[in-house]
């Protein structure tokens, strides 16, 4: 099985803004937001580009734990509501590139399938 067609950089940078992508460019969609790495692909995406506007906080002058305390305190609910936005976000994503927002569950179904099989075979069910 070959690997999925890429964008182009221009097509790449116009979604990571929230454009969407031909459709010959959906198994690559996919791949990008319920294959492997995607949890952390979204949250590098979105934490990445505040990083140099916190950094100005370091140019106020005094003890530097200030700067650093007034990054966190921005940072950390950033980082928070990210991680709570998550599936709603990649389901918003999938659903605009004309995929199932379901496939964002398909994993944890997968996972949940194997347990309860598990289950089964272990207590003379299966």
């Amino acid at each position: 099985m070959s690997a999925p067609q890429r964008p182009t950089f221009g097509q790449y940078v116009g979604y990571l803004f929230g454009r969407t992508l031909p459709d010959e460019l959906q198994d690559w969609v996919r791949q990008d937001l319920v294959g492997p790495g995607a949890s952390v692909r979204y949250l590098i995406r979105f934490t990445l580009p505040i990083l140099p506007i916190l950094a100005l906080f370091l140019l106020i002058p005094g003890p530097v734990w200030v700067p650093l305390a007034m990054m966190a305190l921005l940072f950390l609910p950033l980082v928070y509501f990210a991680i709570a936005l998550m599936q709603v976000y990649r389901r918003h994503r999938l659903h605009s590139h004309g995929l199932d927002p379901e496939l964002v569950a398909e994993k944890a179904q997968r996972r949940a399938d194997r347990v309860r099989d598990d289950y089964e075979r272990r207590h003379g069910r299966g």
